[in-house]
Order: structure tokens, then C-alpha cells, then sequence
């Protein structure tokens, strides 16, 4: 895949190119602390072609130091997602990796009384760092001596001392306007079990502390993030200064986020719904998650299509769900089988029409075959009882074309003691040119059709930007996932996950993942 246009971060690439920096080395840094949306596909995209234009390593780096949120099933589903993408990663690293020499880079700050051990309470920080317009308040552990701190620290380490008694802050400057230099917390103690590291430590290193020393590590020449990071510039290159001077900094180019309307990309927002029951879990088809939008039936072709469309820029915008659909018919319309399902079933008898036939229908340039019986099911919406000729449906004593069979004219209507159509008689015309009509209707057989579960999907949510407060979940949707049964014919019995179907005048749908051969259950994927 290739960048055709080339988007602000290329033009600063070449830049640096002809600065005469040439060794380039990118990298994916996920948290695994869930899965991946379409906001992460965003920077994939940009990070993995960008490594493919440059010809530079590409590292798929977990920046798993919160043992409170992260499992190794994160790690599986988001490396699950990116191949299904299509993308690949050359080198992969965890910022765990790293522990031990974080460990020692932080003695190191500490002798260089650039770092302190603080024994406040976390909420007392918090209100000591004040806001961008106020002066902070220094901590009264902020002027220990060295030796002291690096025994505090030691202690913490061996695990003297219990969770939320003390921290390790970095000293930096409890006056400036970017609250992030303030003093930032770099090591805290939490007695849980690592995924992957076990219990070999208590203390673990923050985000802002470990994120920026494995790019240091990795000898990352280039980050490539989303606008949120760009207040953590300033720290990570502070941290470097304070390692090692006068080393280059890998130099950081922020873009803006991928905002999807009546949607949420937050991983923490997304884990209370599932919490609170209001989707099913990560793989939810309502959700954004690339799990969900995969079980919806959405392709990674059309995905990235979309990715390429919106570009990278660095203005805030929040996009329509429309645009994302629009690549997913585009890719759908090419490779979908089409197969009739039909909903609010009404009988219709061909009284002139008495033996079976086999019948030939053609999609996506294979052939197939359809069962046809005098008994057929048409959608109850396609037939008027009184007589209307500017709507292209079929009623007495008017003609229609039935796909891929005949063309037939209804008779009479026959009705039940409620007075409800029971069915409809028809008559039967050879399919001879003379005879013209206006509308096509897609049927089943009555006696081959079989039985199958529908759910049609709509937006999760009924705002606009539920994303910006912190009641969200009033703006829930509660019709955004709607039931319903049909009758498919007979080549539907053996549908595959990873295929494609139009049901016609319908839209596209997919087999969902809970069917089974009794069961089949099909997702909408878009309408027409």
C-alpha cells in the first residue's frame, strides 16, 4: 500500500532526509490494555507504509506497564487485527523488556538529583500540581539528598513499603505552564501480578516515564502519534537530556485523531459498556473496535480505503459514519454473492405451474442453482391490494418478473376469517420479450426455503459526539441492534464466515460467529 498523495509527515521525512538524517526506524506502540479501533487503524496505516516507502525497520512495540488493565489476550486480539489488515511487523518488543534498565536509568536521575521519593498521598499531588494558570506547590519530600532517595527507592523496590505509601517523581519544574513537566510521577507501587514478568516486581514504571526511554532504547528515529501526545514532547526529550546529552532526540510529529460520529474511540468508555452490559463485548458489531467492525463484515480493503481517503492532516474533525459505508458498498459490490432472502413473508400460489424446476441464476460469474415450486414466498411489502400504477409492485390484474424465473400476474386474493391476505393466486406467462413489466421481485420456494435469524445493526449511539461528556451512556441507542427472521433459499445452507452476501433489494450481509448448522445467523453488514 502507498501514500499517492503525500501528507505533511512525508514532506517533514524528506526534510529530515535532506538534513541528512538517514537512519529510519518507526514503530506501532499499542497499550495492551484492550482492543484496537478504528482510530489505532489510523496510525498503522500511516507507521506501517511509511516504513514500506522509507525501506526502515518497523517495530510493533506493547508499552504493557500497567499490570492493573493489561492481559495477554489484548496482545493476541491486537496482533490478530493487524494481520487482518494486512500489515506486517518486522520486530517485536515489549516496553517490559525494558524494566531493568528503566530501573537503572531511574537510579541514575536519582543521583544526578533529578529524581526524588515522595510519600504523599496521590490525591495530594494532584491538587500540588495545580493548573497551567496557577503556581504549583512543591512537595516537602522534593529536597531529600541523594543518598536518601536512592534508599527510599531501593526499599521500594524490594517491596518494603505498600501500595499508595510512596512514589518516585522526577524533578523538573513545579511552575510551568505544561503540567507535565510538573514533577511527573515516574515509578509507583502496585503489588499485582505482570502478564508477562510475573511477579518479579512491585514497582513499575508510568507511561510518560517508560514510553519515551524505549523509543531512547530502540533507537526509534521517528514518533508518529495523535495530537493528545503533544504536551509529552517536552518530557520525553527532558528525560533523554538528563540520560545522555547531546544525543538526537527521536523526533516526534503529531497528527490529528480519527473521531467517527455517534461513536466512541476510548478504550476505557468502550470498557464501561461492556461492563454495564450495553454491548456484548470487544467484538460487539456496533463498537468501532477493528474486532467489531471485522464480525460486522466490514474488509480490511475497505477499511484502509477509507484511511487513505481521510489522509493525515492535523485538524480536529468528526467523520461521518456515511464515508466509512460508502468504501465498504464500494468493496462489497465487487466481491458479494447475491442470493434472495426474503422478510414479512406473504404466499403467493401459481395455479398454472405444477412441476418443479431448477432454475439458473447468475452472480459474481458463477452459476447456481434455485429451486422453483408453485408455491413461492414474495415480501408482503411488494404487493397492493388496491391497484396503484405509479408504484412498481405487483397487484390484480397486473404484471411482474420474478428473478431469474417467469413473469406471472396476480389472479385474486384470498383471505382468512380475520380478513387478512392468506395468499395470493397468480397465473404463470412463458418469459417471451412481447411481454413487458416494470418491476422485478426477488422470491424463495416456500417448500425449499428455510428458515434463518437476521440483526440488523444502527448507530451505537444517539448523539452526535457522545464522546465529549461523561454521561454517555444516557445517548445509548437502545435500537441500534434489531432482530428479525427470513427465508433464504437453499445455496444460503452453506455460507462461510469469511464471505460476502448481498440479499437483493436488501443490502450486504455475513454469517455471525454464534451460528450454528441449526442456527444460521446473518449480520447487516450496510444497506443498499
Amino acid at each position: 500500500m502507498n501514500l499517492h498523495k503525500k501528507n505533511f509527515i512525508e514532506k517533514l521525512l524528506d526534510k529530515d532526509i535532506k538534513k541528512g538524517l538517514t537512519n529510519f526506524s518507526l514503530r506501532f506502540p499499542p497499550e495492551p490494555n484492550g482492543y484496537l479501533h478504528l482510530g489505532h487503524v489510523k496510525s498503522i496505516y500511516l507507521n506501517f507504509t511509511l516504513a514500506e516507502k522509507y525501506k526502515c525497520p518497523f517495530i510493533l512495540r506493547f508499552d504493557d506497564t500497567n499490570p492493573l488493565n493489561e492481559e495477554s489476550k489484548f496482545i493476541k486480539a491486537i496482533k490478530n487485527d493487524i494481520k487482518w489488515l494486512g500489515f506486517k511487523w518486522g520486530k517485536e518488543t515489549y516496553a517490559s523488556d525494558y524494566f531493568f534498565e528503566l530501573y537503572k536509568l531511574a537510579k541514575k536521575l536519582i543521583l544526578k538529583g533529578k529524581a526524588y521519593v515522595d510519600c504523599q498521598k496521590q490525591n495530594s499531588i494532584k491538587e500540588q500540581r495545580k493548573t497551567s494558570y496557577e503556581v504549583g506547590i512543591e512537595s516537602p519530600f522534593r529536597n531529600r539528598s541523594k543518598e536518601e532517595n536512592l534508599f527510599l527507592f531501593e526499599k521500594m523496590k524490594s517491596g518494603f513499603f505498600k501500595e499508595g505509601e510512596c512514589v518516585l517523581r522526577a524533578k523538573i519544574d513545579m511552575n510551568s505552564p505544561n503540567l507535565k513537566l510538573r514533577d511527573p510521577i515516574m515509578y509507583r507501587i502496585l503489588n499485582k501480578k505482570h502478564y508477562k514478568t510475573k511477579k518479579n516486581w512491585v514497582i513499575y514504571p508510568t507511561y510518560d516515564w517508560a514510553h519515551g526511554q524505549s523509543d531512547y532504547l530502540e533507537n526509534i528515529s521517528h514518533s508518529l502519534c495523535s495530537l493528545e501526545f503533544k504536551h509529552n514532547k517536552p518530557l520525553y526529550n527532558w528525560f533523554i537530556i538528563q540520560i545522555k546529552n547531546n544525543v538526537p532526540f527521536p523526533k516526534q510529529y503529531e497528527f490529528s485523531r480519527l473521531n467517527l460520529n455517534y461513536s466512541l474511540m476510548s478504550k476505557t468508555k468502550i470498557q464501561l459498556l461492556i461492563k454495564n452490559k450495553i454491548v456484548a463485548n470487544w467484538d460487539d458489531p456496533r463498537l468501532p473496535t477493528i474486532s467489531g467492525l471485522r464480525r460486522r463484515g466490514f474488509t480490511p480493503q475497505s477499511i484502509c480505503n477509507f484511511i487513505k481517503e481521510i489522509g493525515i492532516s492535523k485538524r480536529e474533525n468528526n467523520l461521518e459514519i456515511s464515508l466509512l459505508e460508502f468504501h465498504v458498498k464500494k468493496h462489497l459490490k465487487k466481491i458479494a454473492s447475491r442470493v434472495m432472502v426474503v422478510f414479512d413473508t406473504l404466499t403467493l400460489i401459481i395455479e398454472n405451474f405444477n412441476q418443479p424446476k431448477c432454475l439458473l441464476d447468475q452472480a459474481n460469474n458463477q452459476f447456481r442453482k434455485i429451486p422453483f415450486y408453485r408455491e413461492i414466498y414474495i415480501e408482503k411489502k411488494d404487493f397492493l391490494e388496491n391497484k396503484n400504477d405509479n408504484l412498481f409492485r405487483l397487484s390484480i390484474g397486473k404484471k411482474v418478473r420474478l428473478k431469474s424465473a417467469s413473469i406471472i400476474e396476480a389472479q385474486s386474493i384470498i383471505k382468512n376469517y380475520n380478513g387478512k391476505i392468506k395468499y395470493i393466486l397468480c397465473k404463470s406467462y412463458k418469459n417471451i420479450p412481447k411481454i413487458k413489466t416494470k418491476a422485478t421481485l426477488h422470491w424463495v420456494s416456500k417448500k425449499y426455503s428455510f428458515p434463518i435469524n437476521i440483526i440488523f445493526y444502527g448507530k451505537l449511539f444517539n448523539l452526535k459526539c457522545p464522546g465529549q461528556g461523561q454521561n454517555f451512556r444516557k445517548y445509548v441507542n437502545n435500537k441500534s441492534k434489531i432482530k428479525a427472521k427470513a427465508y433464504a433459499e437453499p445455496y444460503l445452507k452453506t455460507a462461510k464466515y469469511e464471505k460476502k452476501y448481498q440479499f437483493l433489494r436488501r443490502g450486504y450481509f455475513c454469517l455471525d460467529q454464534d451460528s450454528t448448522v441449526k442456527n444460521l445467523i446473518f449480520n447487516q453488514i450496510v444497506s443498499l
